[in-house]
């Protein structure tokens, strides 16, 4: 699943510990996040819409082909 947190984050001037910090996960969880190594659950990403101000569906990007 493809996101644009990166993309978020760096249009707010927030470092990867910062955004860490305020969903409450590690930063090696944003790396991988943004590197499309790790799948967030519900939960995080519902943290992560609230902390950019955007509905999930602004940050995540479901591909057709993706086994779900």
């Amino acid at each position: 699943m493809k996101n644009r947190i990166r993309e978020r984050r760096l249009a707010k001037g927030w470092s990867q510990e910062y955004l860490s910090e305020i969903v409450g996960v590690s930063r090696q969880t944003i790396i991988s996040l943004e590197n499309g190594k790790y799948n967030a659950s519900l939960v995080l990403g519902h943290k992560l819409a609230q902390a950019f101000e955007c509905a999930i569906e602004d940050l995540f990007i479901f591909e057709r082909d993706e086994n779900i």
